[in-house]
């Protein structure tokens, strides 16, 4: 292997292990509120803390990503989570109170939600920096199918851990795994160029925006996934409302249908990763898009439990598709010098539109069919990617050919 994508592995490999951490973390924090409380209010103000912070730092973070070393901010971002993380482990015991350990939860998930902010848009447009262009759909295919396997394996971990150990020793593999992580990231040299001038954080912020909106096609992009986030929720994260209202609502029934989501997502990437998706990209964004909204559609009118799973694979692989290829075009249309910012941008989006779209259909789901929503949504997202394929300032764009 050269160099290069030794570098690029490595890399790789030190996001795949704090990913692992963080997410054996969140599974354990949400289960012990949720069968400690059997509470909504405080599942609803975890869920809160987890991305209200990440939206609001996203506008930051990525003017940092474009101003300080990336590598810095990555080893800053998860050294900070750890550390709280341990000092909540520290201060468990001295806590007696089972609202007091609540609250500090929820100041926990705030603070992860912090860190996630600012690693994520320093980890994006670090890629370009260790991947040729031609082959960054192909790393982040690869990329997509190791985060499916450590989204797949992070649940059963979590809930071993909390079976047979405790709640304070699930919290401690977050630390373990990022101290791994910081170090196998602190092996790999990242070039950076420092900036001779620079302008006040708000003005630099306010440059990205307006970066974005010069730069049509990534405004359009940027806004575009995150109206996808947004109708996807009704028949992608509130999949297990669907199946407990109408196939079953054991444990059996809500857990199949997460871990055969998980796999479609595997599949997806390891399709992406070998196939590299169409020459035009914006080709592979839209396609998945729309055959994402055909799955929406049919999995809200089937009545077999077994088929609705079968369509649950395949749109794991749509979904991959759209959220590689997403990224990949941010990642081939920003410059170097804007590309923190760009991708501040596109985490905003996702952190805002997503717990809207929980909120929307949520409650619309307690108000009509839900099959009805899915329906719907998915004739939206249709509709969506056959207005993007007739824009030829859009679809135009990521022909790499």
């Amino acid at each position: 292997m050269r160099k290069g994508y030794s570098k690029a592995a490595l890399f790789l490999a030190s996001q795949a292990v704090t990913l692992l951490g963080s997410s054996i973390v969140q599974f354990a924090i949400i289960w012990y509120v949720t069968l400690e409380t059997s509470s909504g209010g405080w599942v609803a103000l975890l869920s809160a803390a987890a991305y209200i912070p990440q939206f609001l730092i996203s506008f930051f973070a990525g003017v940092w990503a474009d101003r300080y070393p990336r590598k810095r901010l990555i080893i800053a971002a998860d050294g900070a989570i750890a550390i709280a993380t341990l000092a909540l482990v520290l201060l468990l015991p001295q806590i007696s109170r089972n609202e007091t350990i609540y609250v500090a939860l929820v100041v926990l998930s705030a603070i992860r939600s912090l860190g996630t902010g600012v690693h994520t848009p320093a980890v994006n447009a670090t890629v370009p920096q260790l991947v040729a262009e031609e082959h960054l759909m192909k790393f982040n295919g690869i990329n997509a199918t190791v985060q499916s396997v450590v989204q797949f394996a992070a649940p059963a971990i979590a809930g071993s851990i909390l079976t047979w150990g405790s709640f304070r020793g699930a919290l401690m593999v977050d630390v373990v795994t990022a101290m791994v992580g910081i170090g196998l990231l602190g092996a790999i040299a990242i070039p950076f160029e420092k900036r001779t001038e620079t302008a006040p954080v708000f003005a630099e912020m306010q440059e990205g925006i307006r970066y974005a909106a010069k730069e049509r096609f990534l405004g359009k992009l940027i806004m575009l996934f995150g109206l996808f986030i947004f109708l996807c929720v009704p028949a992608g994260f509130l999949a297990t409302l669907f199946v407990s209202r109408y196939y079953g609502d054991t444990y059996f029934h809500m857990t199949l249908v997460e871990v055969i989501g998980f796999l479609g997502m595997m599949a997806g990437g390891l399709l992406i990763s070998t196939w590299g998706g169409f020459k035009r990209h914006t080709k592979t964004l839209l396609v998945g898009m729309m055959a994402f909204g055909l799955l929406a559609i049919l999995m809200g009118v089937v009545n077999s439990f077994y088929v609705y799973l079968a369509l649950m694979a395949v749109y794991g692989v749509a979904l991959t598709m759209v959220q590689t290829a997403s990224t990949t075009l941010l990642q081939e249309n920003s410059t170097p010098e804007m590309s923190g910012r760009v991708f501040g941008l596109f985490g905003a989006a996702y952190s805002s539109f997503l717990p809207i779209g929980m909120v929307v259909f949520g409650l619309l789901a307690d108000r009509t069919s839900m099959r009805l929503l899915m329906v719907l949504s998915g004739s939206l997202l249709i509709l969506m990617a056959a207005v993007m394929f007739l824009d030829k300032s859009f679809y135009q764009n990521g022909d790499i050919s």
